[in-house]
């Protein structure tokens, strides 16, 4: 059964100078002082040279200041009050990364709509990018939403609702990320911030040294060459591939500057602080996440014969195979936190018969007043994921990481029988 436990200059003053009575003539004459003396008159001499030449090297350091200011400006950079959101903060010099105004958008992805997974790959690259070039990177002020990911159905489980859906195709990126929070690693600042407007502004005066379109040119030639290192705004949008393909080293591990799980750790407060509720609540727990709908779907050939890109999750995801598969890592008895994509409601109820288990749907008291989209929710989830004792995938990614199966994520064999037994014999 699902978890029912009730969880609950300082300035200066300028005065006008007094009138005096004009000296007498005869009293200085008649009274010698001791301004009137030689020796005094070499002291003030001197004193007036010094003051004299302080001021001339005041001048020339001024003028060198100036000199530099209007150099480096006119390679494109600027000077700006800029804290991690566009807010004010200390004087400095500041060159931006922008990629588009959508993920994988400009190009010939802009008809289409990526899941949270793949647009997060090509985010987590154009943030490589901006953290290796010190650029500050020009984040998208909205993610669109994949319809078929935007099922209300998997939030609130019930045959009514699966086919109800959130209505908005977008949602704003700060609904989703923390963007001071992600400065503190790479600086990064929103396309409907007001210190973007100013930027494009100054480009746009600047000239050839504003703004440079850039396409199949190796980071290392951006961050070396005058021409790219020193323009205010770097542009990518002239690619029309999605942006990850420009991370050419991302299987390389070494070469990765931000690993996946930056993103993920990187949730919106309101999605850290409903995420921390939950976790308190659970208490110490397990968790599951099982990736099935999309992944487990099939196509006939052409010979009409069913074929699928996972051969083995299908069976691999059902409750009676996850109870193999996890009895020498779970106990029995412990209490299993499932995120899943499946829709069926009570498919995974057969495991209530050794664990104590709960969903996000158990959670709605507090999920309702935070998730409006499908995407909010997944990182929400990821973030209890990732608070478990023990985590159990759907696929292994790292050597390290337990999963429900042997499949591939990323399959390179292509179609295949589907296999729905343990005997590998595959369907009639």
């Amino acid at each position: 059964m699902a978890l029912h436990r009730t969880y609950k200059a300082l300035d200066n003053e300028f005065s006008p100078a007094k009138d005096h009575d004009p000296p007498d003539p005869s009293s200085a004459q008649s009274r010698p002082t001791a301004s009137s003396s030689p020796g005094h008159m070499y002291s003030r001499l001197f004193l007036l040279t010094v003051i004299l030449c302080i001021g001339i090297m005041m001048l020339v350091i001024s003028s060198s200041i100036s000199g530099t200011e209007s150099s480096v400006a006119d390679n494109g950079s600027r000077i700006v009050r800029a804290g991690p959101n566009g807010s004010s903060s200390e004087a400095r010099f500041v060159r931006y990364l922008y990629w588009g105004n959508r993920i994988d958008c400009p190009g010939k992805h802009c008809e289409a709509c990526e899941g949270l997974g793949h647009q997060e790959s090509s985010l987590r690259c154009a943030l490589e990018e901006a953290l290796f070039l010190h650029r500050t990177f020009v984040m998208p002020s909205h993610m669109c939403i994949n319809g078929i990911h935007n099922d209300k159905g998997i939030l609130h489980h019930s045959n009514a609702s699966n086919q109800e859906r959130w209505a908005s195709n977008f949602c704003a990126m700060d609904t989703l990320y923390d963007m001071d929070l992600i400065s503190k690693t790479v600086r990064v600042i929103l396309d409907n911030s007001k210190e973007w407007h100013r930027a494009i502004s100054q480009a746009r005066k600047l000239g050839d040294g504003g703004m440079v379109h850039v396409q199949g040119i190796d980071r290392n030639k951006l961050r070396q060459s005058p021409l790219y290192r020193n323009v205010l705004i770097l542009n990518r949008t002239a690619s029309p591939l999605s942006w990850f393909v420009e991370c050419k080293h991302r299987n390389n591990h070494s070469a990765v500057m931000l690993p996946y799980t930056f993103l993920p750790s990187m949730a919106s407060r309101r999605l850290r602080d409903a995420a921390e509720q939950i976790k308190n609540i659970l208490g110490d727990y397990d968790a599951i996440h099982v990736r099935r709908g999309d992944k487990i779907k099939v196509r006939k050939d052409r010979f009409g014969v069913y074929r699928t890109l996972h051969p083995h999750l299908d069976r691999d995801t059902r409750p009676e195979a996850i109870n193999q598969r996890i009895v020498d890592w779970i106990p029995k008895g412990r209490t299993i936190f499932i995120a899943s994509n499946e829709k069926t409601p009570g498919f995974f109820s057969p495991l209530s018969v050794k664990y104590r288990l709960a969903y996000s749907s158990n959670f709605t008291n507090i999920l309702d007043a935070v998730v409006q989209n499908n995407y909010q929710l997944f990182m929400l989830e990821r973030l209890i994921l990732a608070g478990a004792k023990t985590f159990v995938k759907t696929f292994q990614e790292e050597p390290s990481d337990l999963a429900l199966t042997d499949d591939a994520k990323k399959n390179l064999r292509g179609w295949q029988i589907p296999v729905y037994t343990f005997d590998e014999t595959p369907p009639s």
